[in-house]
């Protein structure tokens, strides 16, 4: 979208549905990552908390308009770009926006076609003036020995380049941007390809696949399916600190009897001093069960 490099993050606030609705899915058809508020108070808790590279704000909104929350936040010191949409088409209205620190100003009813590429416009301009964020001063994300870099479109690992098709790097750069939360297929559709519904879910494991298929040979795996749930990019030391805590609150079932055949950390039931099943100091009944197979190889032996 930013000069086609990075996925940018786009806060959409406007307080009639239909509206939010259309502007949503025509950013995230040119490739954002949006949210939505319908109120003044959520989208500056939400400009606070995921910290949008843009937001386009209504001003007629039911509890704060939106010139006040553009003063709000620019008071906190966020200079995050703003981009008005109004039902008022008046000079005045335009001079205030502008003059509180808007960067455009869209008059409704509006094409939705003139509105991304003004959206487009003030990312443009912000990603040349933007300064560079803590930890991430050369916009590159890390996981281990993974490495995304957003602004140049490349990925290596270990040191070596992974060539990657764009639906590819976005998956990658969203599971990097979240490493250690377990993501839900849902979240993956709706923030990588734009679907909000679980009807074309396949495409998440498709794409996962690609993605292991072209990163686990270079070393350990670092994309983790949690199952029934989604998938997270964990590093490896704390992918087996998962699984370690899993194996403790998980019994393993006996097939035969449905009882746990082991309890956590392979200790079997009954305590540490427990008999196994046939084995030493089991019930002699226990014992004979093995006695017929191991009869039947006598004459092969002899």
């Amino acid at each position: 979208m930013a000069e086609a490099d990075r996925i940018p993050r786009v806060l959409v606030v406007d307080d009639e549905p239909n509206i939010r609705e259309l502007v949503q899915v025509a950013l995230k058809f040119h490739g954002c990552t949006v949210s939505t508020a319908a109120n003044g108070t959520d989208a500056i808790r939400q400009a606070e908390a995921t910290l949008p590279d843009l937001i386009v704000l209504d001003v007629m909104l039911p509890d704060i308009d939106g010139f006040e929350v553009c003063r709000r936040l620019r008071a906190a010191g966020n200079e995050v770009p703003v981009i008005f949409l109004t039902a008022r088409d008046t000079s005045s209205d335009t001079v205030t926006g502008l003059a509180i620190g808007g960067d455009d100003y869209v008059t409704k009813p509006f094409s939705v076609e003139a509105l991304v590429a003004r959206v487009r416009a003030v990312l443009r301009r912000a990603s040349r003036s933007a300064p560079a964020q803590p930890g991430d001063q050369d916009g590159t994300l890390r996981a281990g020995d993974l490495e995304l870099d957003e602004s140049r479109w490349m990925v290596r690992r270990a040191g070596t380049p992974v060539e990657l098709s764009p639906t590819e790097f976005r998956l990658l750069a969203y599971l990097m941007r979240h490493q250690g939360r377990v993501l839900t297929r849902a979240q993956l559709l709706e923030n990588v390809w734009g679907w909000d519904y679980a009807g074309e879910s396949q495409i998440v494991e498709t794409y996962v696949s690609y993605l292991r298929r072209k990163l686990d040979p270079l070393g350990p795996p670092l994309i983790h399916t949690q199952r029934g749930v989604g998938y997270s990019l964990r590093l490896p030391e704390h992918a087996a600190a998962h699984r370690a805590h899993q194996a403790t609150q998980t019994w393993q079932q006996d097939p035969g009897t449905g009882q746990p055949e082991h309890g956590p950390q392979g200790i079997p039931p009954g305590g540490p001093g427990a008999p196994e099943p046939g084995g030493p100091g089991a019930p002699e009944s226990g014992r004979q069960g093995a006695e017929p197979g191991r009869q039947g190889a006598e004459p092969g032996s002899q």
